[in-house]
């Protein structure tokens, strides 16, 4: 017996071992597996997307899990990422059928069905530890297999974490438990035994790494190395080829595979480019430096962890280089691209080398050279005149095989899909086919198919220009408006959501009285505070659902009409959960949350009683959750009103207090709509015309009021067409900024967004950002320009647009001093010790508002903070 005992105990002491957790996690994930495969697609589809918006969720404290852990990126960047693996792998493989029969052709006979894999076994790589987890995880459950993660060591807890959120949402949506797993303490050992023991394996990571997968004896998709090079043909748009490069190099300071690690420059145009460069924030080294330089690039052949991710600065520090604070990446001018040529390899930093060319021909042998020995089959950018200059693109695709042919496109930014050219499927990890010892030749995806080339030319993306589809405008036109409602409409009950001051002061009733006239049932809600909350938008539904209403009408400012929104949504659709509504996108068609169909149960019109929000023509609206104190924008063109009344009857009386701070607010509107990524001409005619009428006409309205009808009624139809400016163009960061200022500190939205707009306009009016937005149709930073314009437009002259900006800020600041607006965030009465408390929090918060992202200069969190501090000061 006491032999007996004892093995037990051996069992027992083998079964805790590293080994046996392993074997136990495999053994685990092939039951989940087992009941997954079972699955159909529409619980599938369920799971996917709550996964997604689980990712989505914490894509900001992943991201500087990751930074923290792995000491390389930037948080910002790593945000977009994380953000993009999420939204732009749900949005691109929602439809997608990945199970049982998929295609059938009675014709011919023959059906396509699809049968998962089984137990997928992820590496990941530490310069995209949490996004690139955040994508495995949700392809493998997209397509009903299990997955188990190897992560690096040196990112092992970030990329825990992701697959841990994921897994969670995964299994609280439906799916198997233990359907992912992962190795909590990775090793090269732990790592071949799951390569070895899984059905396929997705190896992301290191050329060795790859070499191991593929010779494990499992199938593998596994991902070559890249050594981008780009060719700039003598055609090629300079400013934007270089934009382009330096926007894409400097992306989290180099670390996707993508990234260009060689310019190819003809030399008809290679002083200009190069001057370009350092217009742009290129740091050149010189000969002596570059000799310093070289032994850093490669340890033992491969590229040097110490500069992996690194900023210019970095990296010039490990050699005693002194780069400038403002440089944005350090080049390298060289000639030799042989392999004995460190600056000839992938670098995964924000080093890059330039070559001169003789001719086309001579760029294609060089990039041919850099491509196929240091990274075949990945990826290739050729700028380049692509309407006259067909040729050139045939010649460079026939030329490299590489498995995406970039025109005229960042290469970071891409290559991984999606951005700039919409048929490119969004991947974090890219098949560089046989070419590159891969098996697929793809942006890996739900799909594997045989190798392919795939030449993505750079495309700008479809606008739009919507409004209410009816807007009635002058003084007196309420009352034609709404006998629409009976005349044409035939509608019975209405249901007012309105202030209390405007109740009380009578301003319903020049609603009600024509209601009464109509025979039209009607009710009013009107306990809506300035700062509407969740809590008073649910109290309204409630109130909506027990009257049953075929008709809302939302009267007064852009609270009352805020409120009616969120009411209307809760009232069309009780099922539906808030924070759902409030999720953030990058694109608003490729959101994860799709906004759900409005005007199934009523009609929505929005009636302004002041002149500033716009949003009686605008899509968007601004809720406060009670508990924390948050300020959501919600933004869906769903919510726009069906019919917006503008009738300056119901502003005359406005106080002065609201008159500023509204005014203020729609100029804000109509200067960050033009400066915007999105504008276009449908909405710059309309943000340039609200800026003159503002200038003309706010300083009477706000002075004379009443006793000036025309100055009201011009500044009610200037805010109106600042609202369908921005409605379509979007805002920028004075509005991230604004919002979250009057959300912690309780100042009127409008006087938040005056204390910011000209520290805003200044930070966007460089020639030189640290970061560009990206949009398609954004090819380099011109804000400046763009501002010129506005000042031109109202009559101001300036030797340059310089000059004009700083007319045109000091011509804002003297409307502000006419407005009685402060000139502090300190001045607006806000304590130091509150407003520094609520700094970091404020900031980060503002970086995820949903305007920022059309904001022409792509902001980090720290010059957000320092927006605030100098705003706050005065300094």
């Amino acid at each position: 017996m006491k032999k007996e005992d004892e093995q037990k105990d051996v069992k027992k002491a083998d079964a805790s071992t590293p080994e046996a957790v392993l074997e136990a996690k495999l053994e685990q994930l092939r039951k989940a597996q087992e009941i997954y495969s079972h699955y159909t697609q529409e619980q599938v589809d369920k799971i996917f997307f709550a996964a997604a918006m689980a990712a989505n969720q914490a894509r900001i404290p992943l991201a500087k899990m990751a930074v923290e852990e792995s000491g390389m990126g930037l948080v910002e960047d790593k945000i977009i990422k994380n953000h993009y693996a999420a939204e732009y792998v749900y949005n691109s493989f929602k439809d997608t059928k990945t199970c049982g029969v998929v295609d059938y052709d009675p014709g011919f006979g023959i059906s396509t069905v699809l049968v998962p894999v089984g137990v997928i076994g992820a590496v990941i790589p530490t310069t995209n530890p949490t996004s690139t987890a955040i994508f495995k995880s949700l392809i493998a459950l997209k397509t009903r297999n299990a997955l188990i993660i190897s992560p690096h060591p040196r990112a092992k807890k970030c990329t825990v974490e992701a697959a841990r959120i994921v897994l969670e949402a995964a299994v609280k949506a439906g799916a198997p438990e233990g359907i992912i797993a992962w190795v909590d303490e990775p090793s090269i050992e732990f790592t071949n035994t799951i390569m070895k023991s899984v059905d396929l394996i997705l190896a992301t990571g290191g050329p060795a790494m790859v070499r191991s997968a593929y010779s494990s004896g499992k199938p593998a998709v596994g991902v070559g190395n890249g050594n981008c090079p780009v060719i700039f043909d003598e055609s090629c748009n300079i400013k934007m080829a270089v934009s382009s490069v330096i926007q894409s190099k400097s992306f989290d300071n180099g670390t996707i595979c993508a990234s260009e690690q060689a310019v190819i420059v003809s030399d008809k145009i290679y002083n200009e480019v190069k001057e370009e460069f350092k217009f742009r924030g290129a740091y050149f080294l010189s000969p002596e430096e570059i000799e310093r330089v070289r032994p850093i690039i490669l340890r033992n052949g491969t590229v040097n962890v110490q500069i992996v991710g690194q900023s210019p600065q970095k990296i010039g520090e490990l050699v005693d280089i002194k780069v400038p604070e403002n440089a944005k990446i350090m080049i390298g001018e060289v000639t030799s691209t042989e392999l004995d040529e460190p600056f000839a390899h992938e670098k995964l930093s924000t080093i890059l080398t330039m070559y001169k060319s003789t001719s086309f021909d001579d760029a294609l042998a060089k990039a041919k050279k850099l491509a196929h020995d240091g990274g075949i089959g990945h990826t290739a950018v050729l700028y380049v005149d692509a309407t006259n200059q067909r040729d050139k693109i045939t010649k460079f695709s026939d030329t490299i095989n590489t498995a995406r042919q970039l025109i005229n496109t960042p290469s970071s930014q891409g290559a991984i899909g999606d951005l700039y050219n919409f048929k490119l499927p969004p991947s974090l990890t890219l098949g560089c086919g046989t070419w590159g010892g891969n098996s697929v030749s793809e942006n890996v995806g739900v799909k594997h198919l045989l190798n392919k080339k795939t030449i993505a030319e750079r495309r700008e993306n479809m606008l739009w220009f919507r409004a209410p589809e009816k807007v009635y405008f002058k003084k007196g036109s309420l009352g034609v408006a709404l006998k629409e409602l009976k005349a044409v409409m035939g509608k019975k009950k209405a249901f007012i959501v309105t202030d209390g001051f405007l109740y009380s002061n009578g301003y319903t009733k020049a609603v009600t009285d024509l209601l009464d006239e109509m025979e039209i049932r009607h009710t009013t809600f009107f306990d809506v505070a300035p700062d509407p909350t969740l809590s008073c938008a649910v109290a309204g539904a409630k109130a909506m659902a027990e009257f049953k209403p075929d008709v809302i009408i939302a009267l007064g400012g852009g609270s009352a009409m805020d409120a009616g929104k969120i009411m209307w949504t809760l009232y069309e659709h009780p099922e539906i959960d808030f924070l759902d509504l409030a999720m953030r996108f990058m694109d608003i068609r490729k959101r994860v949350y799709t906004f759900p169909k409005m005007g199934e149960k009523a009609y929505f019109i929005a009636i302004p009683t002041s002149a500033g929000t716009g949003s009686e023509v605008t899509p968007f609206a601004v809720i406060t959750d009670e508990n924390t104190g948050q300020k959501y924008p919600l933004a869906d063109y769903e919510l726009m009103p069906d019919m917006a009344v503008i009738d300056a009857d119901l502003m005359m009386t406005m106080p002065k207090g609201l008159t500023a701070a509204s005014g203020i607010d729609a100029l804000t509107h109509a200067l960050e709509a033009y400066a915007s990524m999105l504008a276009t001409p449908f909405t710059d005619g309309l943000a340039l015309q609200a800026v003159k009428k503002i200038f003309d006409y706010l300083p009477a309205s706000y002075i004379e009021g009443a006793a000036n009808p025309v100055a009201r009624e011009e500044m009610a139809h200037a805010s109106s067409m600042a609202g369908m400016a921005f409605a379509n163009a979007f805002l920028g960061i004075c509005h991230s900024l604004a919002h979250k200022l009057g959300a912690h500190h309780h100042l009127p939205h409008g006087v938040a967004n005056a204390l910011l707009i000209t520290e805003v306009m200044k930070f966007n009016a460089v020639d030189i950002p640290k970061r560009m937005g990206t949009f398609p149709q954004y090819q380099y930073p011109k804000t400046l320009q763009r501002y010129g314009e506005i000042a031109s437009f109202i009559g101001i002259t300036g030797k340059n647009d310089q000059e004009k900006l700083d007319k045109l800020i000091a011509k804002i600041e003297e409307l502000k001093d006419v407005l009685n607006i402060p000139k502090t965030i300190q001045a607006a009465g806000v304590k130091e010790s509150d407003f520094l408390a609520s700094l970091d929090q404020m900031t980060e918060q503002a970086f995820d508002d949903q305007c920022t992202g059309a904001n022409p200069r792509y902001p980090l969190m720290e010059e957000m903070k320092q927006i605030y501090l100098k705003v706050y000061y005065g300094k």
